[in-house]
């Protein structure tokens, strides 16, 4: 028997505050079923792993920046910052409360960028043009957000030298040896340079410096730089709420197999700001996502507890990619690299895919 919504009672309210990879699949698919709002500081949905293609062609982003009206058509959304959470309801930058039965934390990392989707694009316009005014570029961080960077930017711009510095022994440090490997040995084939064991003083340089020292004292030149290093998780603004117990140590929300924050059975996390213990990759908080409006969706219609969905955690699969069309694959099995690693992701970079999980069409049709 089909379990029922409760259409006729007054509905639930769920709140999901983050509208980023996961946090936006989770508004696509719990907008009709409940009194729902989602909380975010911009006004659009950026597929995150797209920004780096942008930064070399900002046309990309006109598919890869969704505003969030464009699928979130049957709920209330607040463009804001949230900084508190109490048992029942959360508070907002502005001093707005918003009231929840259901609540989910899909805040993610830290990444101050604009409001605006407009003022996003002209962001990728800027930086492109840092890009293509520069000969010689220093990047800094060899995780994948250094070395896609480095990738686009070699097979966009052959003619400019491009410099990685990164502090590990090896890059990507998040897969295998074999990939890190086959990683390398392309950007080597691109004339990247790169350099491991080091990291790059950013603090005491000027505007238009053209020098860098490492630390080992030694002076890089470059036009221009991009600090490609980690973010933070972004639950700073968790540190003194009811939640505040529920942080582990690396700042991430402890969650149980139904993704219930910890003692919690109303408070649900999804994402890079969960403790599962996996990769932090997009399609895995997607999966997230779906596990969660699940359980949501069976809480909301008084289903048994016993009947929630568990979220398996999944064995490392990584995809990188190296410009257009090659890329390194890492699988539980198997590496792959080459042009066949990037025919999985490395044209479209699952735009079109993206875009069809939320009810949207995968290319943007001409009026």
């Amino acid at each position: 028997m089909e379990l029922s919504l409760g259409m006729g009672r007054e509905r639930k309210k769920v709140v999901v505050v983050g509208g980023g990879v996961a946090g936006s699949l989770l508004a696509k698919s719990l907008q009709f079923v409940a009194d729902f709002t989602l909380i975010d500081e911009k006004e659009y949905f950026e597929i995150p792993w797209t920004s780096l293609r942008t930064m070399v062609e900002p046309t990309f982003g006109e598919r890869s920046i969704i505003n969030h009206r464009d699928y979130l058509t049957n709920g209330q959304l607040i463009t804001s910052r949230a900084i508190n959470v109490t048992d029942t309801e959360v508070l907002t930058a502005e001093g707005r409360l918003i009231p929840y039965d259901y609540l989910v934390i899909a805040t993610g990392h830290s990444d101050r960028v604009p409001k605006t989707k407009t003022a996003r694009l002209n962001q990728f316009q800027e930086e492109n043009q840092k890009i293509r005014s520069a000969n010689s570029i220093l990047i800094v961080g060899g995780g994948p957000t250094g070395v896609e960077l480095a990738g686009e930017i070699s097979v966009d711009f052959p003619d400019k030298k491009v410099t990685l510095v990164h502090t590990g022994t090896r890059l990507l440090d998040f897969v295998g040896p074999k990939a890190a490997g086959k990683a390398l040995k392309w950007l080597k084939s691109r004339k990247v340079e790169v350099i491991l064991e080091r990291s790059v003083d950013l603090d005491n340089i000027s505007d238009g410096c053209k020098t860098y020292k490492t630390s080992e004292g030694e002076t890089l030149t470059a036009d221009c730089h991009f600090l490609c290093t980690g973010k933070r998780v972004g639950s700073a603004w968790l540190k003194e709420t009811v939640l505040k117990n529920c942080l582990d140590v690396n700042g991430r929300l402890m969650v149980d197999a139904n993704l219930r924050v910890k003692g919690r059975k109303n408070t649900f996390a999804v994402g890079d700001i969960t403790n599962i213990a996996e990769i932090k990759q997009g399609y895995l908080a997607q999966k997230q996502a779906l596990v969660a409006a699940k359980n949501i969706k069976l809480s909301l219609a008084g289903g048994r507890e016993s009947k929630m969905e568990a979220y398996e955690p999944h064995a490392i699969m990584a995809i990188v990619t190296l410009g257009r069309k090659h890329g390194v694959a890492q699988f539980p099995i198997t590496t792959i690299g080459g042009r066949i690693a990037g025919l999985i992701k490395s044209e479209d970079l699952f735009v079109g895919k993206t875009r069809k999980k939320l009810g949207l069409e995968p290319h943007i049709l001409e009026d």
